[in-house]
């Protein structure tokens, strides 16, 4: 029985299917995009029956007229979704974008990111995360990381040693070995996506430092940067800084190609 079950987790990473995200990272695939769509529907659809969203028109026009330009300029099919944007009556900076075309932005939100360009750093890298497949890799990562866990936890069993505690440790290992660095590899590349998305749809790259930095001053507790699921925040200002310059040439020419939104709240 032992040597089945430790066959079968094993065997589980072999059946996925390998991808090329955006950028040219490999990725882990063991969800279709239909399923991660119904993923993301059904927890929007959850949201709205607990009563997450809130009655504010105004801010849900400015939000979608900034997510209906960024989407603009998404490759397909993302470009040709139907995306709905919702606003979340939470007090903190958050905001999401799920499989399925669906977009929460937190009321909190509006008081960090307070001009459209800067609205368009979130929901660019938000969006990213869509595009990027993310939400499929995530869910992938954490199918692989099970079946590695059941694998150690039976091998241990046949070497004497606790499987209760074999399964504690190596959850533990792959957690900061492997589904982390996963998390900060998928906000970078974010990032990098976001940036590239709102520059072509005629928002200033500029912006993505100036939020950053505003999140920083934020302050609060913060995990340690090799732990942390984000990369810190004044790395990334610094980061975005960078690649925003090197973006001007696509922005400029994007408002001159009449790429020019002008979302006010």
């Amino acid at each position: 029985m032992r040597t089945r079950t430790l066959a079968a987790a094993l065997a589980v990473p072999l059946l996925a299917g390998c991808a090329t995200s955006p950028t040219g990272r490999h990725q882990l695939m063991m969800v279709s995009d239909s399923q991660m769509n119904q993923m993301g529907l059904t927890a929007f659809n959850d949201l709205r029956k607990q009563g997450k969203f809130v009655d504010a028109p105004r801010e849900r026009a400015y939000a979608t007229c900034v997510a209906n330009a960024l989407v603009a300029v998404l490759p397909a099919p993302w470009n040709t979704q139907q995306w709905e944007v919702q606003i979340v009556g939470d007090d903190s900076a958050n905001a999401f974008a799920l499989p399925g075309g669906r977009i929460g932005v937190n009321r909190g939100m509006f008081k960090v990111a307070t001009d459209q360009d800067q609205l368009a750093v979130v929901l660019g890298h938000e969006l990213s995360h869509v595009v990027a497949r993310h939400g499929a890799e995530r869910v992938s990562d954490n199918y692989a990381a099970q079946a590695a866990v059941l694998a150690g936890s039976v091998y241990a069993g046949t070497r004497g040693t606790n499987a209760g505690y074999a399964a504690a440790a190596l959850g533990l290992g792959a957690e900061v070995g492997i589904l982390l660095p996963f998390s900060r590899a998928q906000e970078s590349e974010a990032d990098t996506l976001g940036l590239r998305y709102m520059a072509q749809a005629g928002f200033d790259p500029r912006a993505a430092a100036t939020l950053w930095n505003k999140m920083a001053a934020q302050g609060g507790s913060k995990p340690p940067v090799f732990l942390s699921t984000h990369p810190a925040p004044s790395n990334r200002a610094q980061t975005l800084g960078a690649q925003a310059q090197r973006l001007m040439p696509t922005y400029q020419a994007a408002r001159a190609g009449g790429h020019a939104p002008s979302c006010r709240l």
